[in-house]
């Protein structure tokens, strides 16, 4: 039971089943030599000054699902440097984690491969101590969803990273989604190398029959991705769009625009994977020449509305764009729910900037009634208040984690 009048832990979502870290154990990460917490399946509040290493620890789990966590950093800037160290470093780091899943515990490691000459850095996974060939093994054990304060400006600023993470809620749902947006990037940046430069090492213009079938690839890979990010966002808006025009978070309607877009919404996929392969083969000279190219999933966007108010996100204070990103990270988390029996984590880095009181009790209120296990981190204990009883506090100060 929450200490505060007004909010009553409920049980999970029938039908549903949460994930939660009971364990995590980080060597040589970031600002952490050694540190290894133990928690329950509750959420967890980490509390500290600026600087303490709270971030990093988000960072951590948000590498217990493929991709490059929440930083998107590279591996070797992860990696800890002793005091005064400059320039890069060959030590691995590593993350090891307890889960509990409705299947039983599984334990889970990954990191940075020991670097060993001439060979490209790697990130390896382990599952109970078992080498695996792919990161993207780690997406049947969990998914993850998270919110930073960088991400406080998604609405404002360019699409790409509006297009992150309605790519990272594909995913979740389609791991094979991640594979199909790399296809298509590097045909796309190999098309536009061979177009501006030729043949390497021939001094020839880009064979024709090789930029074919590179525009193939782009065309079908690129739809792919538009019908997959459209159907996400179709899906997100039934779930957005639920919540009550009075209630404490917006509903929001979501919708995915473009010139790719709109040829799959206009016809069939086959179609629009055609439009493009012509629209590629038409503007070579112009890209030769420098141009960008015009369309495609990479010029996509996510368009986000508030409900009660008809205005776009854009518009909207940077409290209600806050309010909006929230309700769309919780809908996500509904719909995961619905739609596959299973709970994602929560990552909320300084969760409780620009939200007042009530909207901080009523976030707190649907972590708790989802059974979510949610990581938070703030300057401020007492913002979270309200949690105490319901989850696990940690004090963070000087790259040592203890519990309060």
């Amino acid at each position: 039971m929450i200490n505060c009048p007004g909010l009553v832990r409920q049980e999970a979502q029938v039908g549903t089943a949460s994930v939660s870290v009971a364990r995590l154990t980080l060597t040589d990460f970031r600002c952490y030599h050694s540190q290894r917490i133990e928690t329950g399946s509750g959420p967890v509040v980490l509390s500290g000054p600026n600087g303490a290493g709270k971030t990093n620890v988000l960072e951590a789990l948000s590498f217990l699902v493929p991709g490059r966590g929440l930083r998107g950093a590279k591996l070797a800037e992860i990696t800890r440097r002793d005091t005064g160290a400059t320039g890069a470093t060959d030590k691995p780091w590593t993350v090891a984690a307890k889960l509990e899943t409705p299947n039983g515990p599984v334990d889970v490691g990954t990191g940075r491969e020991a670097q060993q000459s001439g060979r490209r850095e790697k990130r390896v996974v382990h599952i109970d101590g078992a080498a695996v060939r792919s990161q993207a093994v780690l997406s049947e054990y969990l998914s993850a969803q998270w919110l930073t304060p960088q991400m406080d400006r998604l609405f404002i600023e360019g699409a790409s990273a509006r297009r992150r993470f309605l790519d990272r809620l594909v995913f979740a749902a389609d791991p094979a989604h991640a594979g199909r947006v790399s296809a298509y990037e590097h045909a796309m940046r190999e098309r536009g190398r061979l177009l501006r430069h030729g043949q390497p090492g021939s001094g020839r213009a880009a064979d024709p029959e090789w930029l074919s079938v590179l525009e193939q690839t782009m065309a079908g890979k690129g739809t792919a991705v538009s019908a997959a990010r459209l159907e996400m966002a179709a899906r997100l808006d039934e779930v957005a769009g639920l919540a009550a025009e009075d209630g404490v978070f917006p509903g929001a309607s979501v919708r995915v625009t473009g010139t790719l877009e709109r040829w799959l919404e206009e016809g069939p996929a086959l179609e629009a994977e055609d439009r493009l392969k012509q629209a590629l083969q038409q503007c070579r000279g112009a890209e030769a020449e420098g141009a960008t190219v015009p369309h495609g999933p990479h010029r996509s966007d996510m368009a986000v509305r508030h409900l009660a108010t008809g205005q776009t996100a854009e518009l909207c204070s940077t409290g209600e764009q806050k309010a909006l990103l929230i309700a769309l990270i919780m809908a996500n988390a509904r719909l995961q729910g619905r739609e596959r029996g299973s709970l994602p984590l929560l990552f909320l880095d300084e969760v409780t900037a620009h939200l007042d009181e009530t909207r901080r009790e009523a976030l707190f209120e649907e972590i708790l009634s989802l059974g979510i296990q949610a990581w938070m981190t703030g300057t401020d204990t007492a913002l979270f208040a309200p949690l105490q009883g319901s989850a696990q506090f940690f004090g963070v100060a000087d790259a040592v984690i203890t519990p309060q």
